[in-house]
């Protein structure tokens, strides 16, 4: 008899919930993928992506949220603020309102993608871990470490929270902005980035080790040359002017650590920076 095959929603299929969704089913899941844009139905479903126009907001939920939820057991949250763009936007408003269609679900284990901006830059440049205390300074950083919370408090299912660094990929990198620039800021900074590629095998791994309490994990690569040391390093490689940074200033930063991932999940990370 053939097994029944785990399904798994993803809210939020964009630059990382894409790649995923695909490698999802080529390890033997099945999975719905929500988008706000009507446009994208049709590409989620010639890629065997059951599609689900959904858009969230403070006081509604448009779409069928209840069939996007239905029968799976896993849910990755990928939508990440957007004040940039609407300042007044409230996200944790949002994700209260999801949790409550969330408790009548199915699902029993939640994955929200978060960001390692909860941690501030700071001098002298620190190490960070899972045990540090999150000082976030930025609005957007602020609503990520109070969406954390209201996941974490949340009885009805377990929540891993994922705090992405830096994300690169083939076709996205910051010394395409960065190339040419004068003084910038930060030189003896580490960076803390993390490819494409390792975000995905990082979320298959916690997939394949479901955990019976919840938990936070950092993600970026171990791997922290400086700021002015790694990106006229790739400005030099990829035949881009270099980036210029201010002299004496001193540098704010921090190094997070990745040895949790490592340890826990036994992961070993496989793309270069």
């Amino acid at each position: 008899m053939q097994e029944k095959r785990k399904k798994i929603s993803i809210l939020g299929i964009g630059w990382l919930g894409f790649p995923l969704a695909k490698k999802l089913i080529e390890i033997g899941y099945e999975v719905k993928g929500s988008t706000t844009s009507e446009n994208k139905l049709e590409h989620l479903k010639n890629n065997n992506i059951q599609p689900y126009q959904i858009e969230l907001s403070e006081k509604e939920i448009k779409g069928n949220i209840e069939a996007f939820l239905n029968d799976s057991e896993f849910l990755i949250i990928d939508i990440p603020p957007k004040l940039r763009s609407n300042p007044t936007e409230n996200f944790e408003e949002k994700i209260k309102l999801l949790t409550c269609y969330i408790e009548k679900s199915t699902v029993k284990n939640v994955l929200f993608v978060s960001s390692t901006s909860v941690y501030v830059d700071d001098f002298p440049i620190a190490e960070i871990d899972e045990n540090s205390i999150p000082n976030p300074d930025s609005e957007s950083s602020k609503q990520l470490l109070q969406t954390e919370e209201i996941l974490l408090t949340n009885k009805n299912f377990q929540t891993t929270i994922l705090r992405f660094g830096g994300l690169i990929g083939e076709d996205r990198h910051p010394i395409k902005f960065l190339a040419g620039k004068t003084n910038v800021e930060n030189p003896d900074a580490p960076i803390n980035l993390i490819h494409q590629k390792d975000c995905i095998g990082i979320i298959c791994a916690i997939l394949n080790q479901v955990q019976n309490d919840n938990i936070i994990f950092n993600a970026v690569a171990p791997h922290h040359p400086t700021r002015k040391e790694y990106y006229q390093k790739k400005a030099e490689n990829s035949n881009l002017p270099l980036p210029i940074f201010a002299k004496n200033q001193e540098s704010i930063g921090k190094l997070i650590s990745s040895t949790k991932i490592e340890t826990v999940l036994n992961y070993r990370f496989k793309k270069e920076i």
